[in-house]
């Protein structure tokens, strides 16, 4: 997923659901723990309008209206707005327009009625497995189609919504993990860090309390283990083999992306860099699915596969505890496995 603000990196970029009402999962979970619904006025308008343009038809003001004042656009407009983005309508009229728009719409229609037609239940349970039962997974699922390709949460504390970028080129099994992925930040939002967590990070100093924010962003693996399903399953069995080799080949520098991570962190905990420049640092670790996914990941899955899903969920839940408890999982790990995975350094432990 693709993040585009700090404070979305724990609890959130691009998932799908279906029906247009709210859903509670089967008996396996807590009921009341899910409400999910989605709402496709704004592809629905949009496609509308691609559909009168390969007609002939002319294009009313009412056909604009039903897109501009769709409750889609609005929350899309209020979120670009809120990242000081232009996203005004004769511009978004100019993208509808365009004719590379028109030619995919036959596509983007065909998608959307796959994503409308999605099991959303089964889906949901994958990430209430991987949180706290005090978890509750509340959103507004948005399938977009927009001029910037990316997907995101926004609005966590407030009204959760997940815009999704409405993509023929996904697979139904790509886009439902990625789904059950913001899902799990949606949850993780609701229940972590706890009370106590809280409570004891007021006591940090100011450098570690941004170092520890940014040890959240190991969420994005985290995310990936439960939209997986569980250690043993890939988190790229869904896509393509391209995504699968990119994946593995970052996987396989763990080592070194852990140490360069650990740099950073020092780095802020010292007061090296200035905002602009922790920023800059801190988000070059998002890439496509960089450090903040591929170390987050293995440092979970050693975690469960060591001490189980319940330290696990707590670890991620107090990010106090997420390095020291993985430094001593990862030694009987590297033992059992005959692996040779990094632990983090002593030095950044006792500044934490």
């Amino acid at each position: 997923m693709r993040i585009d603000t700090v404070s979305v990196v724990l609890v959130c970029a691009v998932l799908l659901l279906a029906l247009s009402f709210p859903i509670q999962v089967s008996a396996q979970s807590s009921p009341g723990r899910v409400n999910v619904k989605i709402v496709t006025d704004e592809a629905d308008a949009v496609l509308a309008i691609l559909r009168k343009k390969r007609s002939g038809q002319p294009i009313t003001d009412a056909d604009w209206q039903n897109v501009f004042k769709s409750e889609g656009y609005l929350r899309l407009k209020q979120r670009e707005h809120s990242m000081k983005r232009s996203f005004e309508d004769e511009d978004f009229k100019a993208f509808v327009l365009s004719d590379s728009l028109a030619q995919r719409q036959t596509a983007l229609a065909e998608t959307l009625d796959q994503w409308k037609a999605t099991q959303v239940e089964q889906i949901a349970l994958r990430p209430l497995a991987y949180l706290p039962s005090s978890a509750q997974i509340r959103a507004t699922i948005y399938p977009v189609i927009k001029p910037r390709d990316n997907s995101f949460v926004f609005d966590i504390s407030g009204n959760p919504a997940i815009f999704l970028y409405l993509d023929p080129a996904e697979s139904r099994g790509v886009f439902e993990n990625k789904f059950a992925h913001e899902l799990h930040h949606i949850g993780y939002g609701t229940a972590c860090p706890s009370a106590d967590a809280r409570e004891a990070s007021s006591r940090i100093s100011p450098n570690g309390k941004r170092v520890l924010t940014w040890v959240g962003a190991f969420g994005e693996g985290f995310a990936m283990l439960a939209a997986a399903g569980g250690v043993d399953n890939h988190p790229h069995a869904a896509s393509s083999d391209a995504d699968k080799t990119r994946w593995d080949k970052d996987l396989s520098n763990f080592n070194n992306d852990l140490r360069t991570v650990e740099k950073f962190f020092l780095d802020v905990l010292h007061g090296k860099l200035n905002e602009d420049e922790e920023t800059k640092a801190g988000y070059s670790f998002f890439g496509i699915q960089g450090p903040w996914y591929t170390v987050g990941w293995q440092m979970a899955v050693v975690i469960e596969k060591t001490y189980g899903r319940a330290t696990l969920i707590e670890s991620f839940c107090d990010q106090r505890k997420l390095l020291s408890i993985f430094n001593k999982a990862v030694k009987t790990y590297n033992r059992k496995e005959k692996k040779q995975l990094a632990s983090w350094s002593n030095e950044l432990l006792k500044m934490l």
